[in-house]
C-alpha cells in the first residue's frame, strides 16, 4: 500500500459485514469467487470473515488467505483472547495477514451490551491489541459505536491501542447516527489530541441507517482518515454499509474537491456488483448509483435530446468507466459458443468451462423461446447459474393447471441429492400450488417472508425475475430465479432459497455470536 498522503486504502468487508445482512449468506465456493475478483480489481484489504463464529467461517478465511495473491487478508475478532488466537490461526497462511479486533466504547454499549466499566474496557483494549500484535505485525483496532462515545474516553482508548501496537485505528459509525460534519470533526479531534496518532492509519466504517454512509466516509477522509471500510452494493446489516462503487467513483469524478487516489480498477465495478448480487440473491435496485440498471438510462425527452447532442449534458461519468457495456441485440438462437463467451466477457462474466457449457445450454433454450435475447436476459440466466451451481435440490420440470374456475394444481419433478421425486398438489392459486409441491417434496418449517416479481426486459415474452425470502427462526435466506414462465421462475427462486437454508442448517456452529461494528 502506498504511503502517499492522498492515497486512500480500500478495505472491503463484503465477505464479513456484508454477509451479516439477513439472507445474504454465501457458500465457500462463492466467497472464494468474490475474494478473487476483489483481489483482481485492486482492493487493498479483504476482510474475509469472523473466524470464531463457526468452523465454516474459519475455513473460508483460511482458504482465502491461502489463495489471495495481492490483498491484505483480515479476520475479525472480539477482544477475547480465544477470538484473537482463532483469528490468527485462520489468517496465518496469508502473504499479508491482519487481525482486526474490536470492543464497544459508547456508554450505552458498555452498560447494556458488555456490562463492563470504562476502566475495564480500557484495559481490554490494551490487552487485546497486545495479544494480536503477538501474532502479526498488522493489527487493526476498532472502537465499536465510536460516534456515540464520549470524546475524552475515545481518545484514551485510541491512545491505549496505539501504545499496544495497533497500526490501524477504526472509528466506526456503527448505527449510522453521525452526520458528515460530526464525523469529520471526530477524526480531527482524536488525531490532534492522541499522542503518536501519526503512527497509525485511521479508518472509517459507516452504516447507512440515515442514508449518509458514503457521505460520512468521505467526510472522515477529510478529517484525516486514509482507510475506508465498505462493501460491494453497500450490503450489510440493517440498511447496509457504505457502497464501495459509490466511494470509488465519487473520488474519481470529483477530484476537484476530493483530491485522493484509490487502487481500484473502476471498470470492474459493474462486474463485482453483478457477482455479489448473484451469489447473495440480493437484487440491485434499479436506481442504485453507479451500478443500478437505470444509472445510465434516459427516458425524459429533454434528457434524451441533451444526450444526443452531447452526453456530458446528463452524464457525469461514462458507462464504460464502470464497466457497463452498451445494450446489444445481436445474440440469438444462431449464435455460437465463441460469440456467447465474448458476450459474457463484455458483460463482466468469466465462467469456467462447465459453468459456461451449462449457461450456453440455458441460453439456447431461452433463444428458442424468445424472439430477441437482450443483455439483461443473459445476465439473469448466468446469475441464476452461479447461484444454483452447488445446489443439492434442483427443479427438473413443472406443469400447472390454473384459471378462474380452478382448481389450481401443480405437478413437479425435482432432483434431491440425485434422486428424482415427483409430487402433485393443489393450492390457493398457481403459485401456492407450486410452493405446496416443494413443501411436499422437501418438508420444512420455513415461512415465506417475501415474494417479488419483475420483468427483466420489455415485451410479453420477457423473462420474469422472482425473488423469494424464507425465514426459519433466526435464519433468513434469499433466492432469485429467472425464466420466461413466471411460475417456473418462482419455483427456481424458492428452491434456491431452500438450498441456502439447508446449507445454513448444516453448517457447524452456525449459531455462534454475530459480529457488529
Amino acid at each position: 500500500m502506498s504511503t502517499d498522503k492522498n492515497r486512500v486504502v480500500i478495505f472491503d468487508t463484503t465477505l464479513r459485514d456484508g454477509e451479516q445482512c439477513p439472507g445474504a449468506s454465501m457458500t465457500l465456493e462463492e466467497k472464494l469467487e468474490v475474494a478473487e475478483l476483489l483481489d483482481t480489481m485492486g482492493v487493498d484489504i479483504i476482510e474475509a470473515g469472523f473466524p470464531i463464529a463457526s468452523n465454516g467461517d474459519f475455513e473460508s478465511v483460511a482458504e482465502i488467505s491461502r489463495r489471495t495473491k495481492n490483498a491484505v487478508i483480515a479476520g475479525l475478532s472480539r477482544a477475547a483472547f480465544a477470538d484473537i488466537d482463532r483469528c490468527a490461526e485462520a489468517v496465518r497462511h496469508a502473504r499479508r495477514p491482519r487481525i482486526h479486533t474490536f470492543i464497544s466504547t459508547s456508554p450505552v454499549h458498555m452498560k447494556y451490551k458488555l456490562q463492563k466499566s470504562p476502566e475495564t474496557v480500557l484495559e481490554m483494549v490494551a490487552a487485546s491489541v497486545a495479544r494480536a500484535r503477538g501474532h502479526v505485525d498488522n493489527v487493526e483496532w476498532s472502537a465499536e459505536d465510536a460516534t456515540r462515545t464520549e470524546i475524552d474516553f475515545l481518545c484514551r482508548c485510541v491512545e491505549a491501542a496505539i501504545k499496544a501496537g495497533a497500526t490501524t485505528i477504526n472509528l466506526p459509525d456503527t448505527v449510522g447516527y453521525a452526520t458528515p460534519s460530526e464525523y469529520e470533526a471526530m477524526f480531527r479531534t482524536v488525531r490532534e489530541r492522541v499522542p503518536d496518532a501519526d503512527k497509525a492509519v485511521f479508518s472509517t466504517h459507516c452504516h447507512n441507517d440515515l442514508g449518509m454512509a458514503v457521505a460520512n466516509s468521505l467526510a472522515g477522509v477529510a478529517g484525516g482518515a486514509r482507510q475506508i471500510e465498505c462493501t460491494i452494493n453497500g450490503i450489510g446489516e440493517r440498511a447496509g454499509n457504505a457502497a464501495l462503487e459509490e466511494i470509488v467513483m465519487a473520488i474519481n469524478v470529483r477530484r476537484d474537491v476530493l483530491p485522493y487516489e484509490t487502487g481500484i480498477d473502476a471498470t470492474m465495478l459493474t462486474r463485482a456488483s453483478k457477482l455479489v448480487s448473484a451469489v447473495t440473491s440480493f437484487p440491485v435496485q434499479y436506481n442504485k448509483a453507479i451500478v443500478g440498471r437505470n444509472a445510465f438510462a434516459h427516458e425524459s425527452g429533454i434528457h434524451q435530446d441533451g444526450m444526443l447532442k452531447n452526453n456530458t449534458t446528463y452524464e457525469i461519468m461514462t458507462p464504460d468507466s464502470v464497466g457497463v457495456s452498451k445494450t446489444s441485440l445481436v445474440m440469438g438462437k444462431h449464435s455460437g459458443r465463441a460469440a456467447f463467451r465474448d458476450k459474457l466477457k463484455a458483460l463482466g462474466y468469466e465462467l469456467g468451462e462447465n459453468a459456461l457449457n451449462d449457461a450456453f445450454s440455458r441460453f439456447k433454450d431461452l433463444a428458442d423461446r424468445k424472439k430477441v435475447v437482450y443483455d439483461e436476459d443473459i445476465e439473469a440466466l448466468v446469475d441464476q447459474e452461479i447461484a444454483a451451481a452447488h445446489d443439492r435440490m434442483k427443479l427438473v420440470s413443472l406443469s400447472v393447471i390454473a384459471g378462474s374456475h380452478g382448481p389450481q394444481r401443480a405437478t413437479m419433478k425435482m432432483k434431491v441429492d440425485g434422486h428424482l421425486v415427483t409430487e402433485e398438489c393443489e393450492g390457493n392459486g398457481p403459485v401456492d400450488a407450486v410452493f405446496n409441491c416443494i413443501q411436499a417434496i422437501v418438508p420444512h418449517t420455513a415461512k415465506l417472508a417475501l415474494y417479488q416479481v419483475h420483468a427483466v426486459t420489455e415485451g410479453t415474452d420477457a423473462q420474469a425475475e422472482v425473488s423469494v425470502r424464507l425465514e426459519d427462526g433466526d435464519k433468513a435466506v434469499t433466492g432469485r430465479g429467472s425464466d420466461p414462465d413466471t411460475l417456473v421462475a418462482s419455483a427456481q427462486a424458492y428452491i434456491i432459497a431452500l438450498n441456502k437454508l439447508q446449507t445454513k442448517r448444516n453448517s457447524i456452529n452456525a449459531q455462534a455470536q454475530p459480529a457488529a461494528e
